[in-house]
This record gives structure tokens, C-alpha cells and sequence, in this order.
């Protein structure tokens, strides 16, 4: 498909791959590949804000350079690295007399056959006919320094190495940075990017997803578990439950053979779509008869 396309068939093409874009994602989503700009997208974790990127990898039919931040990264987990071994191996050479070319010296040890490629830099010379789609995910997670570094990234598209140079990208990759908001990131970042927020999602938009994501799932346990997961969202969890936790349940739930809810049942699959010891306590005393006769009714 084009890297450029139209709203209506931005959506209709991340639907064939089941993710379903509300016309304000497929929106900012579309404009983020006419404009060549970053999209950035916050929202709870379990929404969707990953799968977006691979998704949209697969539309384009693009490589994703995938970057998963952390406390600490720095440029040579995230840019390039040395290879010391293929150095140590080459300084080895020299000295034994087994370099062929007598114009090789030490000079050359931060040449590029001793440059390991991490993925920003990989995103950036990327010989590929289509630009990748490059995932910098949980941004939120890394520290202020590696924030202020991508800015030149985000800019220009160029990064610079002090023993080469300025490397730029002959096209720009598709980027497309997440965050859980455990943060709050610097403007200097948003303004040059794109932003959306993505949010649970309504009720019958969840019952659509898990039909997508989870093909053959009973039209009555979708129902019933959606309504459930909703129900848990109201209560006061220490982590409310997420998409990604409801199709987790579901297809646990499907995997056990079950068409609607039970009692029983979801009692014994509650880690399937909560994740915290407290959590769980607090639906099974006293809330999780109650939760489910609302569900099977729904």
C-alpha cells in the first residue's frame, strides 16, 4: 500500500490486520506519514500503544526496528557500540604481520567494520526499498539525558559519531514512540512529535477488538467478559486492566472450553487479567459473585 495513505483506508487496512483505530488515532496516524513526523502516543498500559507500531509495520510492509527503553540506556545500547573483540583481534593482526594491507594501522580501528549497528542507527541507514517503522518504546522509562539525545534523531533524522561523522538517513523511518506516563516527558520532545492519547476503550468497542484479536470466541462469553473487564475498571486497583489483559482472558477462557461465565471459572483464571495479589483479594472478597451476575446479564 502506499506509505501515505488516506484515513478511511489507514483504518480499513489496520483493521485487516485486526487493530481497530477510532477516527482520531487513524487520524494523527495518517498525518504522522504525510507530515514524516514522530507519533507520539500515551495512554494506560495493555491499550494498544505497541501493537500499533507493528501493525502499522505490516501494513506498510516495512521492517520495525524495535527500541525498548529502560532505566539507564545509553548510546551504546541505543545508537552503536565497538565490537572490542574484533578490534582486539585486529590490533592482534598487526602486531603478528598477518594484516595483508600494508596501509592498515591502528587509525583504523574505529573504522566501520568494527561499528555494531543498535537499532536507531540501524533505523537510520536502513537500505531497505521501504522505510522502516521504528519503535521506540516506553520512552517514559528512560532518563532525561537519553530523552535529550534522541532530540537530533527526531529533528534531522541525523545522528552524529565522533569518529565518523554525521550519519543521515537517505529516508526518513516511520517512528512511532510509546509512554505509560510514569513520567512526564520534556516539550523540547513533544513539539517534535505528533501526539495522541489512546484510552480504554468503550464497552462495545472492547466486545469488537476480542472478536478481531480472538476469531471464533463465542458471541456470549465476548459479551460477558467485556462487561467484566469494564466492571473492573470501576473498582480501585492498583492496576486497572488493560485490552491486551481482556483478550489474555478471553483466550484463556476459550482454551478451557467455556462459552459464558462462571463463578468458578473466574475465580480460577483471574491472573489471567489481573496481575497484582492485592488486586485479586479485593474481587474475590466481596465483589466477584457480584461482578459476574452483572456480566451475564449484560
Amino acid at each position: 500500500m502506499s506509505e501515505r495513505p488516506s484515513i478511511d483506508q489507514l483504518t480499513a487496512d489496520l483493521r485487516e490486520h485486526a487493530y481497530l483505530a477510532d477516527r482520531g488515532l487513524a487520524t494523527v496516524l495518517s498525518l504522522s506519514l504525510q507530515l514524516e513526523k514522530p507519533l507520539l502516543v500515551e495512554g494506560e498500559a495493555g491499550v494498544g500503544k505497541t501493537e500499533l507500531a507493528k501493525v502499522l509495520a505490516q501494513v506498510l510492509d516495512a521492517r520495525l526496528i524495535r527500541l525498548q527503553c529502560y532505566e539507564g540506556i545509553d548510546v551504546a545500547h541505543a545508537l552503536y557500540d565497538w565490537s572490542y573483540t574484533r578490534q582486539l583481534l585486529y590490533i592482534r593482526a598487526l602486531e603478528t604481520g598477518a594484516v595483508a594491507d600494508p596501509s592498515r594501522t591502528l587509525h583504523d580501528l574505529f573504522g566501520r567494520e568494527f561499528l555494531e549497528r543498535r537499532p536507531l542507527l540501524d533505523a537510520i541507514e536502513c537500505p531497505d526499498p521501504v522505510a522502516p517503522v521504528l519503535l521506540i518504546d516506553e520512552i517514559d522509562r528512560a532518563d532525561d539525558e537519553f530523552e535529550a539525545f534522541l532530540l537530533e534523531l527526531l529533528s534531522d533524522f541525523q545522528v552524529t559519531i565522533p569518529e565518523i561523522g554525521t550519519v543521515r538517513a537517505a529516508s526518513r523511518p516511520r517512528v512511532v514512540l510509546t509512554s505509560n506516563r510514569t513520567r512526564d516527558l520534556h516539550d523540547a520532545l513533544k513539539r517534535r512529535c505528533l501526539y495522541h492519547w489512546i484510552g480504554h476503550p468503550g464497552m462495545e468497542r472492547e466486545i469488537a477488538i476480542v472478536r478481531a484479536r480472538v476469531p471464533g470466541v463465542p458471541e456470549r462469553l465476548a459479551v460477558q467478559a467485556a462487561a467484566f473487564v469494564a466492571s473492573l475498571r470501576e473498582l480501585d486497583l492498583a492496576k486497572v486492566p488493560g485490552v491486551a489483559e481482556t483478550i489474555d482472558w478471553i483466550q484463556a477462557l476459550v482454551a478451557l472450553g467455556e462459552s459464558e461465565l462462571e463463578g468458578g471459572v473466574v475465580d480460577a483464571t483471574l491472573g489471567s487479567v489481573l496481575k497484582h495479589h492485592e488486586d485479586i483479594e479485593l474481587v474475590r472478597d466481596g465483589n466477584l459473585s457480584r461482578l459476574v451476575a452483572q456480566a451475564r446479564e449484560a
